[in-house]
């Protein structure tokens, strides 16, 4: 059923980006249970298998409902800078309070007949505080054994998405970025209507809050919309090149790639694991800098390159086109 978020003026000057490593652990987790979401991840599944059989994910899978129910916010909550490393956003949930903690437990177990009495269930609502750290614990293990291994390649696709919507935002407004954004939004008459499974319809004046909207690799086909108050309203939705994320290159697809760029492009281009300036591109490759420079202008400018500042860097990454035709060639 629709969300419908009614955007008043100051709203429209508080909608902001972020990744949130610590989001991308819960729908990690989230995605192991969920069939519908298998099919871009199905080489991911199969290396964390052994590693999901050492962990006991059971106390975060009862906080995690079927389509419609609620998940405590505090798992989770909204970020409050673009990009916040995953400690930080773990020290955040750890201090959660224990009298909101509670709130959100009782709301999120009585989605599940049955949560609320179960063993597991008393004991979180005995204790919430206790129940906090604990949901903190089994969250890090999660992190470590899930997400962490892949996070650099996370990142650049999520860095890269939000890159490409910040760029439609630019040239034409909240009415082109969400018109691009997904078929389950609609921008209407300062209206984001969002298609979710939640139940029932629901109407949520913003009051100057404004829209978080964070991308995701683990949340496709679904959009997510969450967050009472006093969290900021957020819009999690399926980040750009999800489907070439894990795809690697063999001999042939190497070869092809090398046909289709040139050696030191191909090379370039393959070795963008992660954000890289010039100058470590050019000793990683042994190739001189102004080599590197040079195919790095021809990558970004036939869009399979984005670039940032950082400090006195200018890193160089892979837009989702690059992911994929590195790793489906």
């Amino acid at each position: 059923m629709p969300l419908h978020m009614h955007f008043g003026a100051a709203d429209l000057l508080r909608c902001r980006f972020a990744i949130s490593p610590l989001c991308q652990t819960h729908e990690a987790v989230r995605t192991l249970r969920r069939t519908e979401r298998h099919g871009y991840h199905l080489p991911w599944l199969r290396r964390v298998r052994e590693a999901v059989t050492g962990l006991d994910l059971s106390e975060l899978w009862l906080l995690m409902p079927g389509r419609g129910g609620y998940t405590p916010d505090f798992l989770g909550p909204p970020p409050e800078v673009p990009y916040a490393p995953f400690e930080d956003e773990l020290a955040r949930m750890r201090a959660t309070d224990p009298a909101a903690a509670h709130r959100e437990l009782v709301l999120s177990l009585a989605c599940t007949p049955g949560a609320a009495e179960s063993p597991r269930g008393r004991a979180m609502l005995a204790d919430p505080a206790r129940a906090v750290q604990r949901l903190a614990d089994v969250t890090e293990r999660a992190w470590r054994a899930l997400v962490e291994p892949d996070w650099p390649r996370l990142r650049a696709l999520l860095e890269a998405d939000i890159g490409y919507r910040s760029r439609q935002l630019a040239d034409g407004g909240l009415e082109r970025l969400f018109a691009d954004l997904r078929p389950a939004l609609r921008w209407t008459d300062g209206t984001l209507t969002i298609h979710t499974s939640a139940l029932p319809a629901r109407t949520q004046d913003l009051n100057g809050r404004g829209v978080l909207l964070m991308p995701s690799v683990f949340v496709w086909p679904d959009v997510v919309s969450g967050f009472a108050p006093p969290w900021q309203p957020t819009v999690i939705y399926p980040a750009r090149g999800v489907g070439g994320l894990w795809r690697e290159p063999d001999a042939e697809g190497r070869d092809a790639l090398v046909r289709l760029l040139g050696a030191g492009r191909a090379a370039v281009l393959a070795a963008l694991e992660e954000p890289a300036s010039t100058t470590a591109l050019a000793a990683r490759l042994g190739l001189a800098p102004s080599s590197v420079s040079a195919h790095l202008a021809v990558l970004r400018a036939a869009g399979l390159l984005s670039s940032r500042r950082q400090g006195h860097q200018v890193l160089y990454e892979r837009t989702p086109l690059g992911m994929a035709l590195v790793g489906g060639g």
